[in-house]
């Protein structure tokens, strides 16, 4: 039960952080993603079978310490956004920003009235803590500088050129890059989603 629930966390939580993409690009002029009907927090546009489905149900049902998984990328035409030098990375921000607002709620909800939420279900509790988690960890993973993840397009703007179009090659490697991260870098991220948890919840 609580498998399938993170599941369907994380599957909304992707769906939101893609959404955030949509709606930040079409404020700064680019309409493409509500021309092509993913401006939307309807979920079938927006799952993808390997992504949203198959791999997090592997990594659950295999007991990974982590949870993974993604939305199909909500698509927009940096040349239409308003802002050309910074468009970009704001656009590539909201994603992240927007899970973090969803773990900051419900983690406040935690920290002040755990023990009315006790009271009602214990199992509240737990639920809580899988939507704040799995938040964080989506935050903190795309905000890494690897391509196509976000991190890469918002350290994009403040690079010199060279720089940037090097990154910018790098991206036709980029989910090979993204899975060793996976596979060996994990540890990395991990005290950070773990630091930014107790300080929102207060559970340690």
């Amino acid at each position: 039960m609580l498998q399938i629930f993170q599941i369907i966390v994380l599957i909304f939580s992707a769906i939101i952080h893609e959404y955030m993409h949509g709606w930040m690009a079409d404020r700064l002029g680019d309409p493409t993603a509500k021309e092509e009907g993913r401006l939307t927090l309807n979920p079938i546009p927006h799952i993808d079978w390997f992504g949203s489905i198959f791999l997090p149900l592997v990594l659950i049902f295999s007991s990974s310490p982590f949870i993974l998984g993604w939305a199909k990328p909500v698509p927009y035409n940096p040349y239409n956004l308003s802002d050309q030098k910074y468009g970009p990375a704001k656009v590539a921000l909201a994603g992240p920003l927007a899970n973090f607002a969803v773990a900051l709620l419900f983690g406040l909800l935690l920290r002040f009235f755990s023990a009315q939420l006790m009271l009602i279900n214990p199992m509240l509790i737990t639920l809580l803590v899988s939507i704040v988690f799995i938040n964080l960890l989506l935050m903190v993973f795309n905000l890494i500088p690897i391509p196509p993840l976000d991190g890469s397009k918002i350290i994009s703007a403040i690079l010199p050129y060279n720089l940037r179009l090097k990154l910018e090659n790098l991206e036709r490697f980029g989910m090979i890059f993204v899975l060793l991260f996976v596979m060996f870098g994990f540890a990395v991220i991990s005290p950070i989603i773990q630091y930014l948890f107790i300080a929102i919840t207060g559970i340690d």
